[in-house]
């Protein structure tokens, strides 16, 4: 299964299908609406540019607000045509007579074929194929194939390059301001070449688009008149040509696409012209674009037993965007993970902790691409130093929303739709952010033993994150231990206690046991590095002695406060919070997974019921094994009853609404062991979570990359419980029943491994690599795999 496939023209759908539909590469993404399109009620084509930010300021409620966001940068798709004294072709405006769209995941092109008669009667083929180049990044290309069924006579195209264009793409936004982009230049390159230039207006990033449209009759390249119209922001050439019937018409557009940030280049519209003269012709081109998917597809695809078709074109789908959204083309750009991809507008773009769900995939089979990442962080470490001096704190404050520069991009205020009122938002209270930072470190070098990165980046990031830690912590004389106060905790819905004035909760067990954790790994990284690097990062940062006794301290000491129950409490006061009805929500409202909407619509507050987003206190088993959450309590003078951990997740799961799409992807996993049919319908749920749309039309504003990749990991680690303890790969599978087998491969210290699964055996695969064996622990054991070696192992 390589192909997502629509049969019919759904208006009603058809922004939902652009988003999934989108292709990129890296470097930029378009959405996959039709050539034809502008953005309107139906459609809304975008595209987007890899660290593409803008500011603007709006007046909210009498305050003026700033917004950071992901530009949408002009469309380079647009593309059309229309008989002598006939309409532009518009889906709409036509009796469709037929219509299959599919998305190719394989060889990475969307193509679409209409038949259609239009109000004169004119039945039309229409076939168009198009791809971003995955390998030549600034390269994508059209190919529209017109084919008259039953007429013959004049017929004109026009192809144009359109900056007249902003960001609207998510409705609860368009109260802010979002005409970002400012017109520069633009004009004709050649008989058959135009390009635009157009400027962010604050942060003055500048973008050239060149396009190159040629027109065929069967292999005959033709050379018709052509008109060049211009307006601020906006050229295009109207080209006049001759349709047969029967014989198809073929327009070719190929446009390149520069940045004033890109390097090796003297100026972005320069770059773009010459870049357009030199390119090849569309199947050229493709050739190149499908030898370099099918490297990544060779590296990253994960089969499934063939009945499971629909489950395994998902999961290829998953992994498609995730490619399109991070590929190697990323390594050589200063670039984090948006939440939603280079997909739409939804979270303006910005970047928060989903690289957590996202990093697993990529540290097992394009590390280079994790480490890029993480390289986004570490130039944003002195930003992250200056927000923790502002807030009296030591060590690195990274922002909950990131976005250009590091500063802190969270809304000071968030419409709810539901009540049409703007909010305060306090989730910038969310430090969790810097332990997921650091768990993203450290479980990157576990998987590559990338020394030189963490002395030169890694060790310095995980020690500021640790005297972070160490600042937030407050001493409790009374009970001899270090609490954590006036934080947010992943579920969201609580941000205050219901009876005081201020926001942030106290001793939220999530980050109390991450920050512990986080503050373990700093000082077993001091340990790992030899002397002299050692001394190079404390030199750097002035680390003292003092501060790594105190680190000691803190490490077996952070309270975790729990309920009567023995259950680790989601934060202090957690207990005495109220039981939402939940039978009179579900009776009174059709879907219940924005509670916090509701509620707040209602006059009411999240805040006082216990009532969760999603994981907060489960978010531990899904990043820790019990054997390592075992050895965290213990540390801090705490008992963790394996027995009751079922307990524990059935108590909080009963109370969480799945406001997130994160949320199946936890659940799923921590269900895994101990309620199997529970884990695999949350699973199959979180599968359809972007393709179904089932967060009640979310998915059209931009893919939810986290969920995506959470799923895929899932498979990856969750059902082959694969994990790396003590330079020792361990597996541990445990497939449903539902899967009969599984297979794909992964990257392990510069060595590439096969791994196939099914209920008897796993059989392990070792390529030559750097000539090194590699110890695997399975059954309990351990083994050591030489190059070339294949063995299989029985469970």
């Amino acid at each position: 299964m390589w192909t997502l496939q629509y049969t019919q023209f759904n208006p009603e759908e058809q922004k939902l299908r652009e988003a999934l539909c989108t292709l990129g590469n890296g470097y930029f993404a378009t959405r996959g609406a039709g050539e034809e399109a502008s953005a309107d009620d139906v459609h809304y084509p975008g595209t987007y540019i890899a660290g593409g930010f803008n500011r603007m300021k709006t007046e909210i409620s009498g305050r003026m607000v700033a917004n950071e966001d992901l530009v949408n940068f002009p469309n380079w798709l647009s593309l059309n045509f229309r008989p002598e004294n006939g309409e532009w072709f518009d889906l709409r405006k036509v009796d469709i007579q037929s219509f299959r769209q599919g998305l190719h995941l394989r060889e990475g092109f969307l193509e679409r074929e209409v038949r259609f008669k239009d109000k004169d009667g004119r039945i039309t083929t229409l076939v168009s194929r198009r791809f971003v180049h995955i390998r030549d990044q600034h390269l994508a290309a059209i190919k529209m194939i017109i084919r008259p069924e039953n007429w013959s006579g004049k017929i004109q195209i026009r192809s144009a390059l359109d900056g007249t264009i902003s960001n609207s793409g998510v409705e609860r936004y368009k109260s802010l301001r979002g005409d970002h982009l400012q017109a520069l230049d633009r004009g004709a390159i050649d008989d058959e070449g135009i390009w635009l230039k157009v400027e962010t207006k604050q942060s003055k990033m500048r973008m050239a688009q060149a396009a190159r449209t040629r027109i065929y009759t069967g292999d005959t390249h033709n050379k018709p008149y052509r008109e060049l119209f211009e307006e601020s922001g906006y050229v295009a050439h109207r080209i006049d040509c001759e349709a047969q019937e029967g014989v198809e018409l073929t327009v070719e557009k190929i446009i390149a696409l520069y940045t004033s940030r890109d390097k090796a280049i003297t100026e972005c519209g320069h770059e773009a012209r010459n870049a357009i003269r030199d390119a090849g012709s569309f199947e050229e081109l493709f050739k190149t674009h499908k030898r370099r998917w099918e490297f990544y597809w060779d590296r990253t695809d994960i089969t499934f037993n063939e009945d499971r078709g629909r489950m395994q074109l998902i999961l290829r789908l998953h992994v498609f965007q995730m490619i399109q959204t991070t590929s190697m083309n990323t390594i050589d750009l200063d670039f984090g993970i948006p939440a939603r991809g280079l997909h739409g507008e939804a979270y303006r773009g910005h970047i928060f902790w989903d690289e957590v769900f996202i990093l697993p995939f990529f540290n097992y089979r394009l590390p280079e691409i994790t480490r890029s990442l993480l390289l986004y962080r570490y130039r944003r470490l002195g930003i992250a130093r200056r927000a923790a001096r502002r807030e009296n704190l030591k060590g690195a404050l990274f922002p909950w929303q990131s976005g250009s520069n590091g500063r802190e991009e969270t809304q000071e205020v968030h419409l709810n739709p539901r009540s049409g009122e703007w909010d305060p938002d306090h989730t910038h209270l969310q430090r969790h952010v810097n332990a997921a930072i650091a768990y993203n470190i450290w479980h990157y070098f576990q998987a590559t033993h990338d020394i030189e990165f963490m002395c030169s980046y890694g060790a310095e990031m995980l020690v500021e994150i640790a005297r972070l830690w160490d600042s937030l912590t407050t001493y409790n004389e009374e009970l001899d231990k270090y609490e954590i106060k006036g934080v947010i905790g992943p579920d969201e819905y609580h941000e205050a206690y219901p009876d005081r004035d201020e926001p942030g909760l106290d001793n939220n067990t999530y980050t109390n046991i991450t920050a512990v954790w986080c503050i373990c790994r700093a000082i077993e990284v001091l340990q790992l590095l030899d002397p002299e690097s050692r001394k190079e990062v404390s030199d750097k940062i002035d680390l003292t002695e003092d501060e790594i006794s105190r680190w000691y301290d803190i490490s077996k000491k952070m309270r975790i406060v729990f309920e009567k129950e023995g259950i680790p409490a989601q934060f202090e006061g957690y207990e005495s919070l109220d039981e939402l009805d939940w039978d009179a929500y579900k009776e009174k409202y059709d879907e219940l997974h924005r509670l916090d909407r509701i509620l707040k619509a209602e006059g009411d507050t999240p805040n006082r019921y216990k009532i969760s987003k999603q994981a907060d206190v489960l978010m531990l088993f899904y990043l820790f094994s019990a054997d390592a959450l075992e050895e965290l309590f213990k540390r801090l003078g705490y008992t963790l009853d394996r027995k009751k951990i079922p307990e524990i997740v059935k108590y909080y799961l009963d109370r969480t609404d799945h406001g997130s799409t994160l949320s199946r992807v936890v659940h799923s996993w921590v269900l895994a062991r101990s309620d199997r049919k529970h884990a695999w319908k949350l699973f199959t749920e979180a599968l359809e979570s972007d393709i179904s749309d089932i967060q009640g039309g979310t998915t059209k504003e931009g893919i939810h990359l986290g969920a995506m990749a959470g799923t895929v990991d899932l498979v990856q680690r969750c059902f082959t419980g694969l994990t790396i303890r003590d330079n020792v790969l361990w597996l541990n599978p445990a497939l449903p029943d539902e899967v009969d087998s599984l297979h794909f491969r992964i990257r392990y210290y510069c060595n590439w491994l096969d791994l196939s699964f099914n209920h008897k055996e796993v059989t392990i695969t070792a390529g030559t690599g750097r000539g090194e064996n590699i110890i695997i622990g399975l059954n309990g054991s351990t083994f050591e795999l030489k190059p070339d070696e294949r063995k299989q192992v029985k469970l």
